[in-house]
């Protein structure tokens, strides 16, 4: 597995080793040994989630207080514009975001650790995302940051169409006024 730092540290984006023919491919999609050692992590995973979205839907930018959830996410088919926001009040880094491309094609994973919000857009026809998670999802805790915050500034590329978002993340608070971490 190939890791990339990212401009956030502890945001780390994962290639796994690909073995393909004309047959098709095979990959290795999480060994925890692999990365333990690749990362220098050593986390537990405790709930597997699956999201299947369309064109221009927009989901986040999430996150869970008082229990914090690092995820594993990766797109299996479709393509995502895939951001992790810097939530941590006293990190030098608070407010700042990095974005990537996740897509079947090109494998690729992200790794948010706890303390950062998520959110990603879809940029094919529909995309299937799939989030293995550090910490069980609670309702009570679930918090969202509004996605065009404009102290984010988060570059969306959405090619000038608008995006689809739920009514929670239509009403979620800009980040200063957000319930974030110390």
């Amino acid at each position: 597995m190939k890791v990339i730092q990212t401009a956030l540290p502890g945001v780390l984006v994962l290639e796994p080793k690909v073995f393909g023919d004309e047959r098709g491919f095979f990959l290795e999609s999480y060994n925890a040994k692999v990365f333990r050692e690749a990362t220098g992590l050593d986390v537990t995973f405790v709930q597997d989630n699956h999201s299947r979205s369309a064109r221009h839907v927009l989901r986040g930018i999430h996150y869970q207080v008082v229990r914090p959830q690092g995820k594993l996410v990766r797109a299996v088919s479709g393509t995502v514009f895939d951001v992790a926001v810097d939530l941590r009040r006293s990190s030098p880094t608070f407010g700042r975001w990095v974005g990537v491309e996740l897509s079947a094609e090109n494998h690729r994973q992200m790794w948010i650790p706890a303390g950062f919000g998520h959110g990603f857009l879809v940029l094919s026809g529909y995309a299937d995302f799939l989030y293995k998670t550090t910490d069980y999802w609670v309702a009570e805790y679930d918090r969202a940051v509004r996605w065009d915050d404009s102290t984010l500034a988060i570059d969306w590329p959405m090619a000038g169409s608008a995006p689809v978002v739920s009514a929670k993340d239509a009403a979620a608070p800009t980040l200063d006024m957000a319930e974030t971490y110390a």
